[in-house]
């Protein structure tokens, strides 16, 4: 086994491309309750741009290691380790900057994968399909049969409730800029996919029957997010949960008054750490159940090595891509 790793390193906020170097390091050892965790992939998501550039909640302690999600097989267990053992594929916690060969952790932090799921799957299992039951579980108690809008429906988000909401049976209709999308979701199991823009309403009327629509999930905000809240049914509830036009939502004062709309919010890693481990588990059920079966699959553009995390960052952070880019680390 190789006596150093490499990793990705900022010691400053900035553009991750100049910002981000990949530093030699010597191979981590488990201490008590911890285990080695030999990376296999991990995905570039926008929080972990955010990070990087000092526009998210949580800085990191500089210099920092980038990552908030990736999978890896155990290595090395410490002493008095009980819940994994080597040769587990395990989930990463997201505060430990998972763009390194290998990193040592907190045993009990790490989720086991069951058999018959790639380690790429699961490393993009965390955030955005974790995101997409919790917005289809938590907000609004819909029955078979109900209809859901959402706005970036191309998104990995997004694919994950059209993908999940197929599932539960509940109905989706899914917002794109491009029309070249609308085939592709419509095949994922989208109920209905429709073009943004200014006769939304309508469309989704004629689209659905007229159904009401009592869920809106919002990952754009500005003038889509209104666009999403004119289709709500009264007492219905818009949840945010990205922010992609980086434009506030305005919300005229009518549709508060005479429809009683509901805004909230989600922010995924604050969910998770708060969560018992129970409640953290019985959703990682749920979704292994699903990945086992050949749903939740990320698209991934392009994988890079770890030694390209200039390239791969660049490559990221560019618009109309057609799936992740992610590091991928030797067997």
């Amino acid at each position: 086994m190789s006596k150093n790793i490499t990793a990705a390193v900022y010691d400053t906020h900035g553009n991750p491309a100049d910002v981000l170097r990949v530093e030699s390091r010597s191979w981590p050892t488990a201490g008590p309750g911890e285990a080695v965790v030999k990376m296999r992939a991990a995905p570039i998501n926008p929080a972990d741009l955010n990070q990087i550039e000092g526009k998210y909640p949580v800085r990191a302690e500089l210099p920092a290691t980038p990552g908030f999600e990736g999978a890896g097989v155990v290595a090395e267990v410490g002493a008095n380790v009980a819940n994994v053992a080597e040769g587990d594929l395990v989930i990463l916690p997201h505060n430990v900057g998972t763009w390194r060969d290998a990193v040592a952790i907190k045993a009990e932090d790490l989720v086991v994968v069951p058999a018959g799921i790639e380690p790429v799957d699961a490393a993009m299992l965390k955030i955005n399909p974790m995101t997409a039951w919790r917005l289809l579980r938590d907000y609004v108690d819909l029955k078979k049969g109900d209809w859901l809008i959402q706005n970036a429906a191309n998104s990995a988000a997004g694919r994950a409730v059209i993908q999940i909401a197929h599932e539960l049976d509940y109905k989706t209709v899914n917002v794109v800029r491009r029309a070249e999308l609308i085939d592709e979701l419509r095949a994922e199991g989208g109920d209905v996919a429709l073009v943004d823009g200014e006769n939304l309403r309508e469309e989704v009327k004629n689209a659905t029957g007229g159904a009401p629509i009592r869920l809106g999930l919002n990952a754009v905000g500005g003038p889509s997010a209104l666009r999403l809240a004119n289709c709500l049914a009264p007492g219905s509830t818009l949840v945010t949960f990205g922010a992609m036009s980086l434009q506030p939502l305005k919300i005229p004062n009518g549709l508060l008054i005479f429809k009683d709309l509901r805004f909230r919010g989600i922010w995924i890693n604050k969910w998770y750490d708060h969560a018992t481990k129970e409640q953290r588990m019985e959703a990682f059920r749920s979704l292994f159940e699903m990945a086992k079966r050949g749903l939740l699959k990320t698209k991934v553009e392009k994988a890079y090595p770890l030694s390209a995390a200039k390239v791969a960052v660049e490559h990221a952070a560019q618009s109309k891509r057609s799936g992740k880019v992610i590091f991928e680390f030797g067997e």
